[in-house]
């Protein structure tokens, strides 16, 4: 099996990488940076005897970079990389998007586009959602936030909006009758303090360690949230259009079946969110 994980240079990328390659699967980190990239992939080599790690530059702020993106053949995609700005000012992307919208979604969206031609027959896209847009629901007046900026509300948007493309595309390879499955995965609350280290990816403290010890009765470290992505990639009962998230609140704990969020339901909003999508990227990832 070979994997392409984006952003798996930091964070929970980095942890759902080295878990898949622990499992067996070749992985490849989608990155920016080829510096980060080469440190993730020597942490990994590191710790996973054998791995097969590689990297492809990859910028899901510059769709002109993503359209020339070469993967080789895939099994599987984990659409995970994101940007998550904390204070204004609003910025955006080369493309003139707003740049959380524009790389969580928008980047995504046309990197799918990019891939299917190589994806296998079966492959498996999965997609990376964030518990802090259970109750998110877009603004198609204001899809890019152009009005009363508020980065969190932003970036809240940008995660149901990746959720909502994800919903669509399984109903759309259904419609088709591809054997492809879409599906979508979250975290639940993953904290740096509770996440092993893994110099120099990541370097927890032990003062760092001792602080974050009472959030865990309710949250996990990003090495945990990444396991639900990875169960929904290897697990050989996942079906298209399902959610897998922690079990414990949906916040910590090992991964199990979700049900689908209330905002994850809107059939005409995702569809009309694949609409603007293909509008704005230029691209139709089922054309």
């Amino acid at each position: 099996m070979r994997v392409l994980v984006t952003g798996g240079n930091a964070g929970i990328g980095y942890f759902a990488a080295e878990q898949l390659a622990s499992a067996g699967a070749d992985v490849v980190l989608g990155s920016r940076d080829a510096a980060k990239a080469e440190a993730a992939i020597a942490s990994i080599r590191s710790r996973v005897a054998g791995a097969v790690v590689t990297h492809v530059r990859l910028d899901l702020a510059d769709l002109a970079q993503v359209a020339t993106v070469d993967t080789g053949e895939l099994d599987a995609v984990v659409c995970n990389a994101g940007v998550l700005l904390d204070h204004p000012p609003r910025r955006e992307t080369a493309a003139g998007h707003e740049l959380m919208f524009g790389t969580n979604h928008l980047g995504h969206f046309a990197l799918i586009a990019r891939l299917l031609p190589v994806l296998a027959p079966d492959a498996r896209i999965v997609t990376t959602g964030s518990f802090a847009a259970k109750s998110a629901k877009l603004d198609f007046a204001d899809l890019q936030s152009e009005g009363g900026y508020v980065p969190k509300r932003a970036y809240e948007r940008s995660k149901v909006a990746q959720m909502l493309f994800a919903v669509e595309l399984d109903r759309r390879l259904r419609a088709t009758g591809s054997k492809r499955l879409s599906v979508i995965a979250h975290p639940g609350g993953a904290l740096d303090s509770l996440t092993p280290s893994r110099p120099p990816v990541h370097v927890r403290t032990t003062g760092q360690w001792l602080r974050g010890l009472p959030a865990r009765v309710l949250l996990h470290g990003k090495d945990a949230g990444a396991r639900p992505a990875v169960r929904a990639v290897l697990g050989p009962d996942v079906a298209g259009g399902q959610l897998w998230g922690p079990r414990v609140f949906g916040l910590r704990g090992r991964p199990k079946l979700e049900e689908r969020w209330a905002n994850l339901t809107d059939e005409a909003a995702a569809e009309r969110l694949w609409a603007e999508s293909a509008t704005l990227t230029g691209v139709d990832p089922l054309a």
